[in-house]
């Protein structure tokens, strides 16, 4: 098993940051362009528990799988969502989104991700697999999401 995290601060506030990573497709979308669909499949009142069937276009090859919320909160100070799910019958994923309220206009983001092989020969894989991945998401985050605020508050 393999895990990376990645804090940054974004120009934004925690409510703008959140609607990318718990809000409408069309925001996952922007900071996940390879999601094609995100439909619920079972949803709980407390949202632990909710599965969504996801499609994943990767190059040509569009994956499709069940993603399971872990942990939720969703506070004005604190949000955190963890999901969970297995990768083409390789890998099991888990992705953590952290998000922490540093004053009205600048949030914390911190990016956990976690691979488990869930064949033998895929551990060698793991072993040089490196951080750039994270660190592009996390930028990707930070990008729309300053983006999207500073257009919101241009037109207010």
């Amino acid at each position: 098993m393999k895990e990376w995290t990645k804090t940054i601060e974004i120009d934004a506030p925690i409510d703008y940051v959140w609607s990318f990573l718990d809000g409408p497709v069309e925001n996952m979308q922007r900071i996940m362009p390879g999601v094609l669909e995100n439909k619920p499949v079972k949803v709980t009142e407390e949202k632990v528990g909710s599965i969504y069937r996801q499609k994943y276009k990767e190059g040509k090859r569009i994956e499709e799988y069940d993603i399971e919320t872990l942990e939720y909160l969703n506070t004005p100070d604190e949000k955190n969502l963890k999901v969970g799910f297995t990768l083409a019958k390789m890998f099991e994923i888990t992705a953590k989104y952290e998000l922490r309220k540093i004053n009205d206009q600048k949030t914390q983001f911190t990016y956990t991700t976690r691979n488990k092989p869930l064949k033998a020969f895929l551990k060698l894989f793991l072993f040089f697999a490196g951080d750039r991945v994270v660190v592009k998401f996390c930028e990707k985050v930070k990008k729309e999401a300053e983006a999207d605020y500073k257009t919101t508050s241009a037109i207010r």
